[in-house]
């Protein structure tokens, strides 16, 4: 049993596929079919049945997995031990992060690692998602900073819950209630943001499943900008709890419920590269995350200020 197959198994997993997979572990198709075929004889089981509808996990498959997880779990453990004996690098610290994320989290983030770093330069870029994770499989960024993101060669750290919530204007939106139903809401004047994003799709997504057609009032290009034009009682929007915790503990906004939808379930996630030990200050960086993740999720979100009285 070799690593590469132990992370292709988990790509094919993932994708449901061996193109996907392959496109994922940027290989051949033939070289994922060979490696899948190699760890099957390994073990001495079929992985994965075969349908045509494509490839699903067999029973040997399933209990493997977690197994397959664990063990490229504790290949990157080995290297991060072995490559903290190096010395340090004074290079910068390249850090990938979503645009959201850059504008409502990382500041925080930096002022305390700035606090007991202060010799650590760092550069950050920007993107979506997607292209957070393609900078850090492309080693162009040692840490991604980015929403629901699973990738067989990356180790995802779940840092919090960050859905996507119906925002109103407190003196806006449906009149009598704060609870609606989503064809009400789908009449209702909309804001849509950054169209192709994850969260744009997530967004059409529920209204096309219900068959439904959204109002969409404006386009806009950022989260900030939806924000705005929330506030100014030209419709609502969809938008990240991290991203309106301020404004709905001042009072300025207000979560809608959909009382027959589905939540938009988010997660903000940092990630790293399994096969790339960190050094000892992305580490130190890591750390500073999971800190003002969980200091933000007890204080709603906002990262300065004290709860507003109720």
């Amino acid at each position: 049993m070799e690593i590469d197959q132990v992370e292709t198994f988990l790509a094919v997993a993932t994708f449901g596929g061996f193109h996907r997979a392959a496109e994922a572990v940027r290989v051949s198709q033939p070289a994922v079919s060979a490696r899948i075929k190699a760890l099957e004889d390994s073990l001495g089981v079929r992985l994965f049945d075969r349908s045509r509808n494509g490839l699903t996990l067999s029973e040997a498959g399933r209990t493997f997995k977690p197994y397959a997880e664990q063990l490229l779990r504790t290949a990157s453990l080995a290297r991060q031990a072995v490559h903290e004996l190096q010395p340090a690098s004074a290079s910068p610290l390249q850090i990938a992060s979503a645009l959201s994320i850059s504008v409502y989290f990382l500041p925080e983030v930096l002022k305390h690692f700035q606090r007991t770093n202060p010799n650590v330069t760092i550069s950050i870029r920007s993107g979506h998602s997607k292209e957070v994770l393609e900078m850090v499989l492309s080693e162009e960024a040692e840490i991604g900073l980015a929403r629901s993101l699973q990738h067989p060669e990356v180790e995802t750290i779940s840092l919090r819950d960050d859905p996507l919530l119906l925002i109103a204007a407190t003196k806006e939106g449906p009149r009598h209630s704060a609870h609606v139903r989503l064809e009400e809401v789908a009449g209702l004047p909309l804001i849509f943001y950054e169209r192709g994003s994850s969260d744009w799709t997530l967004t059409h997504g529920l209204f096309r499943r219900a068959g439904l057609v959204a109002n969409v009032a404006l386009e806009v290009d950022s989260i900030e900008t939806a924000k705005r034009m929330v506030e100014r009682g030209l419709g609502l929007a969809f938008l990240p709890q991290i991203s309106v915790g301020l404004e709905i503990g001042l009072g300025r906004l207000k979560p809608v419920n959909i009382l027959d939808a589905e939540p938009l379930r988010r997660s903000l996630d940092a990630i790293h590269p399994r096969r790339r030990p960190l050094r000892p200050e992305a580490l130190a960086f890591l750390r500073d995350v999971r800190e003002v993740a969980n200091r933000m999720s007890d204080l709603g979100d906002r990262p300065t200020g004290k709860r507003r009285r109720r």
